[in-house]
């Protein structure tokens, strides 16, 4: 039996996840300023955001499962001062290649925003487990909508060097709260490290459930990227031609999923993660539905946004309830794989964004994005 989190330990964690994985992303507005420092080509420094999103699914596949083995406090407070120690060594890189391999280590490290989210499930209090889980997708969806904007104003502020060790310091900071507050109970591992990286690619074999969770998630995560990677491209286009900053407001229509989440959590309590994930899919095929009608009003973009990111934010928080309570006992271990996969498609529906984009224009584009969340709400029901 998991011992519950202390009062305040889920927000601890949420603050945690969001910090951790806005790492990932607070650079990005930099990377002009970086190239120009490091004396290297734009298209060299932009392998940076490659780096760690290359970093963080390694991460998942290989530290994530660590949360079936070691305690809370120690492995979130060793893997947040890991994350410090990434981004002073990328702070104080003199070249593109010790920067990049901070950057790798930096999305590793930042990977502990998953960890974050099974511990909250994992040690919830009875029937609070989707809450848990909610509350710290809620922090993490914070960290990724506001990382670019602290970033950028941070880098203007005090350089890009400086801004990376403010991001340190938080690791840093978060480290040790982790180590104070949060449960120090080992879970008790039937097998070794070795022996759970070695069971892991079996599990898909041998859990129906973890397949369906996967197949449903991997469907909705295509269809998000693919979305927003065609609807940045359309929007530079003519006859639009918007610039970089007014495309980028359009984010902000994700706010209305990260406000979602609370009530998310709860819903996922009452009525089970099957429910709210086909509710939740439905409410992102109607976004997309109003967003392939044309984008030529920016109030009916905004709000085919808001539902589309609201729906793929709430079925992300009830599935990963659902994989955790498989088996919480190796919660660790079926989320790690679930991640890996769903990253995994996720790539390929950027990857395909431009090429789909110019075969099928951009209602074509968006029509292929609702038949994968139609399917996906399809299965979710199973």
């Amino acid at each position: 039996m998991s011992r519950p989190l202390p009062r305040g330990g889920t927000f601890l964690l949420a603050a945690m996840a969001g910090t951790a994985i806005a790492n990932n992303y607070a650079v990005q507005p930099a990377l002009t300023a970086v190239a120009t420092d490091l004396d290297v080509p734009l298209s060299v420094i932009g392998l940076v955001p490659t780096a760690a999103l290359a970093g963080c699914t390694t991460g998942f596949a290989l530290l994530l499962p660590l949360t079936d083995h070691l305690a809370p406090n120690r492995l979130v407070a060793a893997q947040l001062t890991a994350l410090a120690a990434a981004l002073a060594l990328a702070a104080t890189a003199r070249d593109a290649f010790v920067l990049l391999v901070a950057y790798l280590l930096v999305g590793a490290a930042a990977s502990v925003a998953a960890q974050a989210g099974n511990i909250a499930g994992r040690h919830a209090r009875p029937g609070r487990a989707g809450t848990g889980v909610a509350l710290v997708a809620a922090g993490l969806s914070a960290g990724i909508l506001l990382s670019r904007l602290v970033g950028g104003a941070l880098t203007d502020a005090l350089g890009w060097r400086r801004m990376l060790l403010v991001f340190a310091a938080l690791a840093l900071l978060g480290a040790l709260a982790a180590a104070t507050l949060l449960p120090r109970h080992r879970p008790p591992a039937p097998r070794g490290y070795r022996a759970t990286l070695a069971a892991l690619p079996p599990l898909l074999l041998h859990r129906p459930g973890l397949r369906r969770a996967v197949a449903t998630g991997a469907l909705w995560y295509f269809a998000f990227n693919l979305v927003w990677i065609a609807l940045t491209l359309t929007l530079a286009r003519p006859p639009h031609s918007l610039g970089p900053t007014a495309i980028g407001l359009y984010s902000l229509a994700g706010i209305l999923g990260f406000a979602a989440l609370p009530v998310t959590g709860r819903l996922t309590d009452r009525y089970g993660p099957r429910t709210v994930i086909t509710a939740a899919m439905l409410a992102a095929a109607a976004g997309t539905a109003v967003l392939a009608t044309g984008l030529d009003t920016p109030w009916r973009t905004a709000l085919g946004l808001a539902l589309f990111d609201a729906g793929c934010f709430a079925a992300q928080a009830a599935n990963q309830s659902r994989v955790i309570a498989l088996d919480p006992a190796r919660s660790g271990s079926l989320s790690g794989v679930y991640l890996v996969v769903y990253f995994t498609i996720g790539a390929l529906g950027t990857a395909v964004a431009a090429p789909l984009l110019d075969a099928l224009g951009w209602q074509g584009t968006g029509l292929t994005a609702l038949s994968a969340l139609l399917l996906a709400a399809a299965l979710g029901r199973r």
